[in-house]
Protein backbone atom coordinates (compact mmCIF):
# COMPACT_ATOMS: atom_id res chain seq x y z
CA UNK A 1 0.00 0.00 0.00
CA UNK A 2 1.38 3.26 -0.43
CA UNK A 3 0.15 6.70 1.17
CA UNK A 4 -0.59 10.01 -1.61
CA UNK A 5 -1.62 13.37 -0.78
CA UNK A 6 -3.72 15.54 -3.35
CA UNK A 7 -5.22 18.53 -3.46
CA UNK A 8 -8.63 18.04 -4.44
CA UNK A 9 -10.95 20.51 -5.16
CA UNK A 10 -8.80 22.90 -2.79
CA UNK A 11 -8.19 20.68 -0.29
CA UNK A 12 -5.40 18.49 0.88
CA UNK A 13 -6.67 14.67 1.11
CA UNK A 14 -4.34 11.95 1.30
CA UNK A 15 -5.50 8.34 0.91
CA UNK A 16 -3.66 4.90 1.30
CA UNK A 17 -3.93 3.20 -1.92
CA UNK A 18 -2.73 0.05 -3.83
CA UNK A 19 -0.35 0.83 -6.77
CA UNK A 20 -2.48 -0.47 -9.49
CA UNK A 21 -5.56 1.88 -8.36
CA UNK A 22 -6.92 4.39 -10.81
CA UNK A 23 -7.59 8.11 -9.52
CA UNK A 24 -11.62 7.25 -10.39
CA UNK A 25 -11.66 4.82 -7.80
CA UNK A 26 -9.50 6.71 -5.00
CA UNK A 27 -12.13 9.46 -5.83
CA UNK A 28 -15.41 8.28 -5.68
CA UNK A 29 -14.38 4.76 -3.33
CA UNK A 30 -12.32 6.89 -0.71
CA UNK A 31 -13.39 10.19 -0.98
CA UNK A 32 -16.82 9.70 -1.80
CA UNK A 33 -16.47 12.26 -4.93
CA UNK A 34 -19.37 9.76 -6.83
CA UNK A 35 -19.27 12.79 -9.39
CA UNK A 36 -16.62 11.27 -11.13
CA UNK A 37 -18.70 9.01 -13.34
CA UNK A 38 -17.31 5.18 -14.74
CA UNK A 39 -18.25 3.97 -18.17
CA UNK A 40 -16.03 1.83 -20.20
CA UNK A 41 -12.91 1.99 -17.97
CA UNK A 42 -10.74 2.07 -20.74
CA UNK A 43 -10.05 5.76 -21.42
CA UNK A 44 -12.98 6.30 -24.37
CA UNK A 45 -15.82 7.34 -23.43
CA UNK A 46 -15.01 10.04 -21.16
CA UNK A 47 -17.66 10.12 -18.19
CA UNK A 48 -14.42 10.03 -15.72
CA UNK A 49 -13.22 13.42 -17.19
CA UNK A 50 -11.69 15.86 -14.50
CA UNK A 51 -9.15 18.59 -14.14
CA UNK A 52 -5.85 17.24 -13.43
CA UNK A 53 -3.40 20.41 -12.48
CA UNK A 54 -5.36 22.77 -15.15
CA UNK A 55 -6.12 19.94 -17.76
CA UNK A 56 -9.18 18.08 -18.73
CA UNK A 57 -7.77 14.35 -18.23
CA UNK A 58 -9.55 10.52 -17.76
CA UNK A 59 -8.94 9.66 -14.54
CA UNK A 60 -10.48 5.86 -15.12
CA UNK A 61 -6.76 5.08 -16.95
CA UNK A 62 -4.96 7.78 -14.57
CA UNK A 63 -2.78 5.58 -11.92
CA UNK A 64 -3.49 7.26 -8.69
CA UNK A 65 0.31 6.76 -7.42
CA UNK A 66 1.32 8.77 -10.50
CA UNK A 67 -0.78 12.18 -9.49
CA UNK A 68 1.01 12.23 -5.96
CA UNK A 69 0.80 16.20 -5.53
CA UNK A 70 -1.41 17.06 -7.84
CA UNK A 71 -4.22 19.13 -7.79
CA UNK A 72 -7.64 17.79 -8.88
CA UNK A 73 -10.78 19.25 -9.46
CA UNK A 74 -13.93 16.94 -10.12
CA UNK A 75 -17.28 18.13 -11.02
CA UNK A 76 -18.12 18.77 -7.49
CA UNK A 77 -15.64 21.12 -7.59
CA UNK A 78 -17.46 23.62 -9.92
CA UNK A 79 -20.28 24.34 -7.74
CA UNK A 80 -19.16 28.29 -7.50
CA UNK A 81 -17.10 28.37 -10.48
CA UNK A 82 -18.81 30.68 -12.91
CA UNK A 83 -18.44 28.73 -16.34
CA UNK A 84 -19.61 25.64 -15.16
CA UNK A 85 -22.94 27.61 -13.84
CA UNK A 86 -23.42 29.12 -17.53
CA UNK A 87 -23.17 25.42 -19.05
CA UNK A 88 -25.58 24.07 -16.65
CA UNK A 89 -27.85 26.79 -17.76
CA UNK A 90 -26.98 26.57 -21.02
CA UNK A 91 -27.21 22.49 -21.53
CA UNK A 92 -30.73 22.23 -19.77
CA UNK A 93 -31.81 25.59 -22.57
CA UNK A 94 -30.81 23.43 -25.24
CA UNK A 95 -31.78 19.86 -24.01
CA UNK A 96 -27.83 19.06 -24.16
CA UNK A 97 -29.07 16.12 -21.71
CA UNK A 98 -31.05 13.24 -21.07
CA UNK A 99 -29.93 10.22 -19.03
CA UNK A 100 -27.45 12.58 -17.55
CA UNK A 101 -24.54 9.60 -17.00
CA UNK A 102 -21.80 11.69 -19.29
CA UNK A 103 -22.75 15.02 -18.61
CA UNK A 104 -20.01 15.61 -15.71
CA UNK A 105 -17.48 14.45 -17.63
CA UNK A 106 -19.09 16.35 -20.85
CA UNK A 107 -19.22 19.91 -18.37
CA UNK A 108 -15.70 19.33 -17.89
CA UNK A 109 -14.14 19.53 -21.43
CA UNK A 110 -17.00 21.83 -22.30
CA UNK A 111 -15.28 24.25 -19.99
CA UNK A 112 -12.34 23.47 -21.31
CA UNK A 113 -13.62 24.46 -24.70
CA UNK A 114 -15.37 27.62 -23.52
CA UNK A 115 -11.73 28.64 -22.01
CA UNK A 116 -9.65 28.38 -24.49
CA UNK A 117 -11.73 28.59 -28.36
CA UNK A 118 -11.52 32.16 -29.19
CA UNK A 119 -14.83 31.61 -31.35
CA UNK A 120 -17.66 29.66 -31.62
CA UNK A 121 -16.55 27.00 -33.76
CA UNK A 122 -18.47 24.32 -34.48
CA UNK A 123 -16.14 21.75 -35.99
CA UNK A 124 -13.62 22.76 -33.39
CA UNK A 125 -16.18 22.03 -30.76
CA UNK A 126 -17.06 18.87 -31.64
CA UNK A 127 -13.30 18.11 -32.18
CA UNK A 128 -12.79 18.89 -28.65
CA UNK A 129 -15.86 16.63 -27.46
CA UNK A 130 -14.61 13.67 -29.60
CA UNK A 131 -13.30 12.35 -26.36
CA UNK A 132 -16.57 12.85 -24.46
CA UNK A 133 -19.20 10.07 -25.88
CA UNK A 134 -23.01 10.72 -25.56
CA UNK A 135 -25.85 7.93 -26.39
CA UNK A 136 -28.79 9.86 -25.62
CA UNK A 137 -28.97 13.54 -27.18
CA UNK A 138 -27.30 13.06 -30.76
CA UNK A 139 -24.86 15.84 -29.42
CA UNK A 140 -26.19 18.76 -31.45
CA UNK A 141 -28.11 20.26 -28.26
CA UNK A 142 -24.14 20.00 -26.64
CA UNK A 143 -22.84 21.93 -29.36
CA UNK A 144 -25.59 24.54 -29.32
CA UNK A 145 -25.31 25.05 -25.88
CA UNK A 146 -21.19 25.24 -25.90
CA UNK A 147 -21.30 27.56 -28.66
CA UNK A 148 -23.86 29.53 -27.16
CA UNK A 149 -21.90 30.05 -23.93
CA UNK A 150 -18.65 30.88 -26.04
CA UNK A 151 -20.83 33.70 -27.95
CA UNK A 152 -21.93 35.18 -25.13
CA UNK A 153 -18.91 35.25 -23.20
CA UNK A 154 -16.74 36.95 -25.65
CA UNK A 155 -19.05 39.44 -26.26
CA UNK A 156 -19.45 40.44 -23.05
CA UNK A 157 -15.72 41.33 -23.54
CA UNK A 158 -14.12 38.24 -21.91
CA UNK A 159 -11.61 37.28 -23.78
CA UNK A 160 -10.47 32.74 -24.79
CA UNK A 161 -7.13 31.84 -23.23
CA UNK A 162 -6.32 30.65 -26.66
CA UNK A 163 -4.21 27.59 -26.66
CA UNK A 164 -3.06 27.98 -22.93
CA UNK A 165 0.32 25.85 -23.91
CA UNK A 166 -1.66 23.12 -25.46
CA UNK A 167 -2.09 22.23 -29.36
CA UNK A 168 -4.68 19.95 -29.26
CA UNK A 169 -8.48 19.87 -28.15
CA UNK A 170 -10.09 17.45 -25.64
CA UNK A 171 -8.50 15.57 -22.78
CA UNK A 172 -4.90 15.05 -22.24
CA UNK A 173 -3.88 12.29 -24.75
CA UNK A 174 -7.43 11.81 -26.30
CA UNK A 175 -6.38 12.48 -29.56
CA UNK A 176 -3.05 11.14 -30.77
CA UNK A 177 -3.16 11.05 -34.31
CA UNK A 178 -5.40 14.69 -35.24
CA UNK A 179 -3.96 17.51 -36.26
CA UNK A 180 -4.55 20.52 -34.11
CA UNK A 181 -6.54 23.14 -35.42
CA UNK A 182 -4.26 26.29 -36.27
CA UNK A 183 -6.37 28.63 -34.44
CA UNK A 184 -5.44 27.02 -30.99
CA UNK A 185 -1.78 27.64 -31.27
CA UNK A 186 0.09 30.13 -30.09
CA UNK A 187 3.30 31.81 -31.70
CA UNK A 188 6.38 29.70 -31.51
CA UNK A 189 9.68 28.45 -33.26
CA UNK A 190 8.64 26.19 -36.18
CA UNK A 191 10.43 22.93 -36.62
CA UNK A 192 10.06 21.49 -40.06
CA UNK A 193 10.74 17.76 -40.41
CA UNK A 194 12.53 16.69 -43.41
CA UNK A 195 10.93 14.42 -46.00
CA UNK A 196 11.97 10.87 -44.93
CA UNK A 197 10.41 12.10 -41.52
CA UNK A 198 7.25 13.00 -42.88
CA UNK A 199 7.18 9.80 -44.95
CA UNK A 200 6.55 7.91 -41.67
CA UNK A 201 3.48 10.03 -41.01
CA UNK A 202 4.60 12.55 -39.45
CA UNK A 203 3.22 16.35 -39.74
CA UNK A 204 4.90 19.45 -38.99
CA UNK A 205 4.84 20.15 -35.60
CA UNK A 206 5.52 23.61 -33.54
CA UNK A 207 7.66 22.95 -30.29
CA UNK A 208 5.16 24.53 -27.66
CA UNK A 209 6.50 22.48 -24.21
CA UNK A 210 3.79 21.90 -22.20
CA UNK A 211 6.08 21.31 -19.12
CA UNK A 212 9.55 22.41 -18.85
CA UNK A 213 12.16 22.20 -16.30
CA UNK A 214 15.78 22.48 -15.54
CA UNK A 215 18.66 19.84 -14.90
CA UNK A 216 23.04 19.91 -14.79
CA UNK A 217 25.39 17.43 -14.42
CA UNK A 218 29.13 17.53 -14.39
CA UNK A 219 31.83 16.10 -16.81
CA UNK A 220 35.81 15.74 -15.53
CA UNK A 221 36.64 17.60 -19.31
CA UNK A 222 37.74 21.35 -20.16
CA UNK A 223 34.69 23.32 -21.76
CA UNK A 224 35.84 22.73 -24.85
CA UNK A 225 36.30 19.50 -25.14
CA UNK A 226 32.41 18.84 -23.90
CA UNK A 227 31.35 21.45 -26.73
CA UNK A 228 32.96 19.48 -29.18
CA UNK A 229 31.33 16.61 -28.25
CA UNK A 230 27.95 17.93 -28.25
CA UNK A 231 28.69 19.04 -32.35
CA UNK A 232 28.88 15.39 -33.08
CA UNK A 233 25.26 14.09 -33.19
CA UNK A 234 25.97 9.82 -33.68
CA UNK A 235 28.72 10.03 -31.07
CA UNK A 236 26.03 12.07 -28.90
CA UNK A 237 23.02 10.09 -29.28
CA UNK A 238 25.75 6.45 -28.75
CA UNK A 239 25.82 7.89 -25.08
CA UNK A 240 22.03 8.60 -24.28
CA UNK A 241 20.48 5.67 -23.77
CA UNK A 242 18.29 4.14 -26.35
CA UNK A 243 18.64 6.89 -28.75
CA UNK A 244 20.57 6.72 -32.28
CA UNK A 245 21.07 8.99 -35.17
CA UNK A 246 19.81 7.06 -38.27
CA UNK A 247 20.97 10.51 -40.87
CA UNK A 248 22.33 14.03 -40.64
CA UNK A 249 20.31 15.49 -43.93
CA UNK A 250 22.15 18.72 -43.45
CA UNK A 251 24.85 20.26 -40.65
CA UNK A 252 22.13 21.62 -38.46
CA UNK A 253 19.51 18.79 -38.66
CA UNK A 254 19.64 15.21 -37.78
CA UNK A 255 16.85 12.71 -38.24
CA UNK A 256 16.60 9.25 -35.64
CA UNK A 257 14.57 7.69 -32.70
CA UNK A 258 14.60 6.96 -28.98
CA UNK A 259 13.95 3.41 -28.07
CA UNK A 260 11.96 2.45 -24.97
CA UNK A 261 11.28 -0.63 -23.37
CA UNK A 262 8.54 -0.76 -20.93
CA UNK A 263 8.34 -3.90 -19.36
CA UNK A 264 7.57 -6.32 -22.00
CA UNK A 265 6.35 -3.62 -23.95
CA UNK A 266 8.52 -1.27 -26.27
CA UNK A 267 8.11 2.10 -27.75
CA UNK A 268 10.32 3.78 -30.79
CA UNK A 269 10.25 7.37 -31.27
CA UNK A 270 11.14 8.48 -34.83
CA UNK A 271 11.77 11.83 -35.63
CA UNK A 272 13.77 14.96 -36.78
CA UNK A 273 15.63 17.50 -34.84
CA UNK A 274 17.50 20.65 -35.75
CA UNK A 275 20.78 22.01 -33.68
CA UNK A 276 21.62 25.18 -33.36
CA UNK A 277 25.23 25.72 -31.86
CA UNK A 278 27.08 29.18 -30.51
CA UNK A 279 30.91 28.50 -30.33
CA UNK A 280 31.41 32.27 -28.21
CA UNK A 281 29.73 31.50 -25.13
CA UNK A 282 29.67 27.49 -25.56
CA UNK A 283 26.04 27.18 -25.75
CA UNK A 284 23.04 25.58 -27.70
CA UNK A 285 19.81 24.19 -28.21
CA UNK A 286 17.88 21.61 -29.62
CA UNK A 287 14.21 21.44 -31.34
CA UNK A 288 12.87 17.83 -32.02
CA UNK A 289 9.75 15.89 -32.95
CA UNK A 290 8.80 12.09 -33.12
CA UNK A 291 6.42 9.68 -32.93
CA UNK A 292 5.80 6.31 -31.88
CA UNK A 293 3.47 4.78 -34.55
CA UNK A 294 2.60 1.86 -32.67
CA UNK A 295 1.36 3.63 -29.63
CA UNK A 296 0.33 6.53 -31.56
CA UNK A 297 2.45 9.10 -29.18
CA UNK A 298 3.65 12.19 -30.52
CA UNK A 299 6.48 14.23 -28.60
CA UNK A 300 7.97 17.68 -29.26
CA UNK A 301 10.57 19.30 -27.03
CA UNK A 302 13.53 21.43 -26.58
CA UNK A 303 16.89 21.14 -24.91
CA UNK A 304 19.10 23.98 -24.48
CA UNK A 305 22.62 23.77 -22.78
CA UNK A 306 25.01 25.73 -21.56
CA UNK A 307 29.23 24.79 -20.92
CA UNK A 308 30.22 26.77 -17.33
CA UNK A 309 33.86 26.15 -16.37
CA UNK A 310 34.62 24.97 -13.02
CA UNK A 311 38.03 23.45 -10.90
CA UNK A 312 40.04 26.42 -13.11
CA UNK A 313 38.41 24.94 -16.31
CA UNK A 314 39.44 21.12 -16.04
CA UNK A 315 35.99 20.26 -15.64
CA UNK A 316 32.49 21.69 -17.17
CA UNK A 317 29.13 21.83 -15.64
CA UNK A 318 26.56 21.43 -18.38
CA UNK A 319 23.20 23.17 -17.53
CA UNK A 320 20.55 21.59 -19.18
CA UNK A 321 16.76 23.29 -20.01
CA UNK A 322 14.54 21.05 -21.16
CA UNK A 323 10.72 21.45 -22.35
CA UNK A 324 8.59 19.21 -23.71
CA UNK A 325 5.35 18.01 -24.51
CA UNK A 326 3.67 14.37 -25.24
CA UNK A 327 0.39 13.71 -27.09
CA UNK A 328 -1.24 10.03 -26.64
CA UNK A 329 -1.74 7.50 -24.56
CA UNK A 330 1.77 7.65 -22.83
CA UNK A 331 1.01 11.50 -21.76
CA UNK A 332 -1.81 9.40 -19.27
CA UNK A 333 1.41 7.84 -17.30
CA UNK A 334 3.60 10.68 -17.84
CA UNK A 335 3.29 12.83 -14.80
CA UNK A 336 5.77 15.81 -13.67
CA UNK A 337 7.06 13.99 -10.95
CA UNK A 338 8.05 10.93 -12.72
CA UNK A 339 9.63 12.66 -15.57
CA UNK A 340 11.52 14.69 -13.79
CA UNK A 341 13.30 11.59 -11.76
CA UNK A 342 13.43 9.45 -15.31
CA UNK A 343 15.36 12.77 -16.72
CA UNK A 344 17.51 12.75 -13.38
CA UNK A 345 19.03 9.09 -13.96
CA UNK A 346 18.98 9.68 -17.76
CA UNK A 347 21.66 12.48 -17.01
CA UNK A 348 23.73 11.12 -15.03
CA UNK A 349 23.78 8.04 -17.45
CA UNK A 350 24.62 10.25 -20.31
CA UNK A 351 27.11 12.33 -18.10
CA UNK A 352 29.38 9.11 -17.13
CA UNK A 353 29.22 8.12 -20.73
CA UNK A 354 30.07 11.51 -22.14
CA UNK A 355 33.00 11.55 -19.87
CA UNK A 356 34.21 8.06 -20.87
CA UNK A 357 33.93 9.05 -24.46
CA UNK A 358 36.32 11.81 -24.02
CA UNK A 359 38.62 9.92 -21.80
CA UNK A 360 39.04 7.06 -24.64
CA UNK A 361 37.33 4.46 -22.34
CA UNK A 362 33.58 4.44 -24.59
CA UNK A 363 34.69 1.30 -26.84
CA UNK A 364 33.61 1.20 -30.33
CA UNK A 365 30.81 -1.27 -30.01
CA UNK A 366 28.84 1.06 -27.21
CA UNK A 367 29.20 3.52 -29.87
CA UNK A 368 27.82 1.40 -32.91
CA UNK A 369 25.11 -0.22 -30.95
CA UNK A 370 23.12 2.36 -28.84
CA UNK A 371 22.29 1.01 -25.36
CA UNK A 372 18.57 0.11 -24.72
CA UNK A 373 16.08 2.49 -22.30
CA UNK A 374 14.78 0.55 -20.17
CA UNK A 375 11.55 2.33 -18.87
CA UNK A 376 11.01 -0.51 -16.07
CA UNK A 377 14.53 -0.34 -14.29
CA UNK A 378 13.87 2.99 -14.60
CA UNK A 379 10.61 2.96 -12.95
CA UNK A 380 11.59 0.67 -10.43
CA UNK A 381 14.74 2.59 -9.09
CA UNK A 382 12.42 5.85 -8.73
CA UNK A 383 9.50 3.87 -6.80
CA UNK A 384 12.42 2.53 -4.22
CA UNK A 385 14.12 5.73 -3.91
CA UNK A 386 10.96 7.73 -3.29
CA UNK A 387 9.95 4.89 -0.61
CA UNK A 388 13.49 5.36 1.08
CA UNK A 389 12.51 8.59 0.98
CA UNK A 390 8.78 8.07 3.19
CA UNK A 391 10.67 5.70 5.08
CA UNK A 392 13.46 8.20 6.39
CA UNK A 393 10.90 10.96 7.22
CA UNK A 394 8.59 8.97 9.26
CA UNK A 395 11.45 7.72 11.43
CA UNK A 396 12.20 11.67 12.07
CA UNK A 397 8.78 12.19 12.85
Amino acid sequence: MTTIQLTVNGRVAEATIEPRAHLADVLRDQLDLTGTHLGCEHGVCGACTLLLDGATARSCITLAVACDGAAVTTIEGLDEDEIAAELRTAFAREHALQCGYCTPGMIMSARDLVLRLDHADEQAIRVGLSGNLCRCTGYAGIVRAISAVISARRQRGIAAMVGAGRTSLGPVGSQPGATAISSMRPAATEVKLSRSAASNGLDPLEVVPAKSFDAAFTVSAAPEQVFALFGQPKILAACFPGATVTDIPAPDRIEGEIRVAIGPLSAAFRGSARIERNPVDLSGRLFGTGRDQQSRTSTSGQIGWRMIPIDDGRATRVELAIGYSLTGPLAQIARDGLVRDLASRLTTTFAQNCERHINGTFSSAETIEPQRLDAFGLLLDVAWTRFTAIVRRLRRS
